[in-house]
């Protein structure tokens, strides 16, 4: 109660949190005030069994004082089981609050998270966002188309009817000058040198047939 005094005093509505604190302060205090009922009882328990004990000596002479100290004794541990039965409630509203102060938590951070998403949402439009992505989709295939039939022009355009014999022409007109060429320098070699041609000609084909002869070793060793 002190907790909620204070806060209204101040005109201020507690938040949730600090209620929970202030009734957690309230329920620890509630729980020490029984304990020490509860130690205070039994000290009166132990002492009226010391008593009951001494009269009970002569039982004769003090039989009524007897019945008053055993009824006392009845009231007492009754009072002292009531400690017990005060004391496992509190625990259990403690345990209660706990829980609710935990629920409290889950809830206040799930809030957070649904901020946070409606946020995002915010954010990130999905029909604006489905309609970019249908407009690159869009855009990409007429690229491709565009690029498929330019390459289809240019084809048309770089191999039109009779550029390929006109090619050739060209082709075989420059193998044509290249052996011309060749001949005339030829025809126009010492006869020294046509020697020598012959020779390395004749070295390469006694190279060739030895490179002929060693393979065929090789494969009938194999």
């Amino acid at each position: 109660m002190s907790g909620h005094k204070t806060f209204s005093l101040l005109g201020k509505k507690p938040t949730a949190e600090a209620q929970m604190k202030a009734n957690k302060r309230q329920l620890n205090q509630a729980g020490r005030d029984i304990q020490r009922n509860r130690r205070d009882l039994e000290r009166q328990e132990k002492q009226l069994e010391l008593e009951i004990k001494k009269l009970a000596k002569t039982p004769a002479k003090n039989k009524e004082a007897l019945g008053v100290l055993a009824k006392q004794l009845v009231q007492v541990r009754k009072q002292k089981a009531r400690t017990y039965t005060a004391d496992s409630r509190i625990k259990g509203v403690q345990a209660q609050q706990t829980s609710m102060q935990s629920n409290m938590k889950l809830a206040n951070a799930m809030g957070a998270t649904t901020a946070t998403m409606k946020n995002m949402n915010q954010l990130v439009n999905p029909q604006d966002l489905s309609k970019k992505l249908k407009d690159f989709e869009q855009a990409s295939a007429k690229f491709e188309m565009t690029e498929e039939l330019m390459d289809s022009a240019l084809d048309d355009i770089l191999t039109e009817s009779g550029d390929e014999e006109e090619a050739d022409d060209i082709v075989n007109q420059v193998l044509d000058e290249i052996g011309i060429e060749i001949g005339a320098k030829v025809a126009g070699l010492p006869a020294t040198h046509a020697s020598s041609l012959g020779e390395r000609s004749a070295n390469k084909k006694t190279e060739d047939k030895e490179l002929e002869e060693a393979l065929a070793c090789l494969r009938t060793n194999n």
